[in-house]
């Protein structure tokens, strides 16, 4: 049991029987600075109930609460502050800990229920850049995340796999596109490509008809314009997957743009079934006045369909098939208006279901302040800042320990490691501007920092050889408690990740734990043949766990050596 599970039981049995033991967890706080108590309970809302001053209540409180596991209750202002005897209540947590091993902070209330994450989604035909990054391992880690609070997960890749662009590549491959070269490097050459139409279309505007044209026969089954498009879809694909098995990352469902082609129509039926479409300009619209939206188009006036039909058309899919309880869009935060428009949309045609699907939004990797363009050739591709992250550390494995067994296994989980914690230690809403030498910095506050703590607490065990069971029978000093303090947030921490879509809140968190563990190696001889040997030994084991299975629920792996 908790520390928070521990005082909420005591408030209900010993002055708030009226109040469930949830209500009362969900309003313990942690003090920001633990010299005020190791959880603190606020007494606002009782001061309406009671009719009295929170802070006459929570005097009150203070007078009356006990327990073997408190060392001290005192009230501060409105609030309970609870010091927990440190030897007793350590006891209980790092047992728990060593007792649960992996299952260590996992929930349930996710049982029985499924999320659905549409996350990726590159467009074939051009690399997979930096740009990218973001969607594939927020999205997840969101993922791994709700599993570890028991959902089901279905992770959608929704590949970028038609449009205009696709008649665009066609023309400049069929006008200056070399085929042996193509197969030789599909993505790079067609992404030579298609700068270079965009670069000779600035002086002949006659190429964007071409490509439109071009793409017209594409969406008519034209036999040759569609193996073309089918040879780059699959080049790409392959390409894209060795970057997806560095990552660690694997998908459900690769349906893309293409795949919805044959399920648009049902939707315009719908709508025009409902009365929700009107005509604008020629174009065909669902009015979005009562949300404060611009019109969602529909269907242009040559009655070409557009994203949102296709997104609408996506979403009835899903339900569909997986019967989603959530539905997770983990796409860049300029997306947002469009969203708002599709889920407006599903709930006029009359879908409940529209209200649990949700716009997860992030910012970008941004180049020297500006956004990054394929078009524009401003990309920076995340392949070679994999491959040189992995080279970084295996140079680092060499100088700082040359024997080690399977060092390029250690390097790539080290240097892919790195991008990712990069990424997921910034709040997923801000812009992140794209730097090589701060991504592969392998101090401070990194990756790579979290891994070498728990590789030294691998270490320490294996030093201390063949013990027996560890048992945690409590420790006395103070330092220790900092450490068993925050090894006990860790099932907290995991809700609340889940609650706000942030892989940021694990990341911040592992940060914390490994500077906590650190600080307690600095002060204290792990190894010394008393009898707290064991117990310490139990601790350094306890620690491992919450390390290993953090960084499992970001996506990277945890060297026992480095």
């Amino acid at each position: 049991m908790d520390l928070k599970s521990i005082l909420a039981h005591e408030l209900k049995s010993q002055l708030l029987s009226d109040w469930s033991e949830k209500d009362l967890y969900d309003l313990i706080e942690t003090p920001k600075h633990s010299h005020l108590g190791d959880l603190a309970f606020p007494c606002f809302q009782l001061g309406k109930t009671l009719k009295k001053a929170p802070a006459q209540i929570a005097n009150e409180f203070a007078a009356t609460m006990s327990s073997p596991l408190f060392s001290k209750v005192a009230a501060v202002g409105p609030y309970v502050n609870i010091h927990f005897d440190g030897l007793k209540a350590g006891q209980e947590i790092v047992s728990g800990i060593l007792e649960k091993g992996k299952d260590y902070g996992t929930h349930t209330f996710g049982e029985n229920r499924t999320v659905v994450l549409d996350m990726s989604s590159p467009n074939i035909a051009k690399p997979f850049s930096m740009g990218h990054l973001r969607s594939t391992v927020i999205g997840n880690a969101i993922a791994t995340i709700a599993g570890k609070c028991g959902y089901t997960t279905e992770k959608i890749n929704y590949i970028g796999d038609w449009g205009t662009q696709f008649g665009k590549l066609i023309v400049a491959f069929k006008k200056w596109g070399d085929p042996e070269m193509v197969k030789d490097n599909p993505i790079a050459e067609l992404f030579v490509l298609y700068k270079k139409f965009h670069e000779e279309a600035e002086n002949d505007p006659s190429l964007e008809e071409e490509g439109r044209r071009a793409f017209k026969l594409l969406e008519d089954g034209d036999e040759e314009v569609t193996e073309l498009w089918k040879w780059f879809k699959d080049e790409s694909l392959e390409a894209f997957k060795t970057i997806y098995s560095l990552l660690g990352v694997e998908f459900h469902s690769y349906n893309g743009e293409a795949f919805f082609n044959d399920k648009m129509e049902e939707v315009v039926t719908l709508l025009q079934e409902q009365h929700l479409l009107e005509e604008s300009q020629g174009a065909q619209v669902v009015r979005m006045d009562d949300g404060n939206l611009p019109p969602c188009l529909i269907k242009k006036s040559d009655g070409a369909t557009l994203y949102a039909t296709r997104d609408l058309a996506a979403a009835l899919y899903r339900h569909r098939q997986y019967a989603f309880d959530e539905a997770l869009y983990i796409v860049g935060q300029e997306q947002t208006i469009h969203f708002k428009q599709v889920m407006n949309v599903l709930k006029k045609l009359g879908y409940d279901w529209a209200n649990e699907m949700k716009h997860i939004p992030f910012g970008l990797y941004l180049k020297d302040g500006k956004k990054m363009s394929t078009r524009k050739g401003r990309v920076i591709l995340l392949e070679e800042v994999l491959h040189e992250a992995i080279k970084m550390a295996e140079e680092n494995i060499k100088q700082k320990n040359p024997d080690l067994k399977d060092a390029y296994a250690v390097a790539r989980d080290v240097g892919v490691g790195a991008i990712i914690f990069h990424d997921l230690k910034n709040d997923r809403l801000n812009d992140i501007d794209f730097s090589l030498e701060h991504m592969l910095t392998f101090e401070g506050e990194t990756g790579p920092y979290i891994q070498y703590t728990y590789a030294r607490a691998q270490s320490l065990l294996r030093k201390a050889g063949e013990l027996g069971p560890l048992t945690f029978d409590g420790l006395e000093d103070a330092e220790s408690w900092e450490v068993i303090k925050q090894l006990r947030l860790f099932p907290e921490i995991i809700e609340k990740a889940w609650q706000q879509y942030a892989p940021s809140v694990i990341a911040k968190y592992l940060v914390d734990t490994a500077q906590s563990f650190n600080r307690y190696y600095g002060k204290t001889k792990i190894i010394l043949n008393d009898n707290e040997q064991n117990s310490r030994l139990a601790l350094v084991h306890a620690v491992g766990i919450v390390l290993d299975e953090g960084l499992r629920l970001l996506g990277m792996k945890a060297p026992s050596e480095m």
